[in-house]
């Protein structure tokens, strides 16, 4: 019985420090999160999109993936300093 508290305490635990964690991730950097967010959903409409555009398409696609790579980047310094 005593057992089964301590385990229950601790899975308890971890589960509210994961939440904790993953909750102050995306609400240090609220913006940063929704400009990635919405990139994301840029390239996922690119890559869907017919590859009947010129190239505009794949350039459209590496200039998005461009901006993803960035963005993660400047979430990265930002929490280094």
């Amino acid at each position: 019985m005593n057992r089964r508290r301590i385990l229950s305490g601790l899975v308890l635990a971890l589960t509210l420090t994961t939440g904790f964690i993953a909750g102050h991730a995306a609400a240090d950097q609220p913006r940063m999160h929704a400009a990635l967010e919405h990139l994301r959903a840029a390239k996922t409409e690119l890559e869907r999109a017919d590859n009947d555009k010129g190239g505009h398409r794949a350039r459209a696609l590496e200039l998005v993936n461009g901006a993803i790579a960035q963005v993660e980047e400047g979430m990265k310094f930002d929490r280094r300093h």
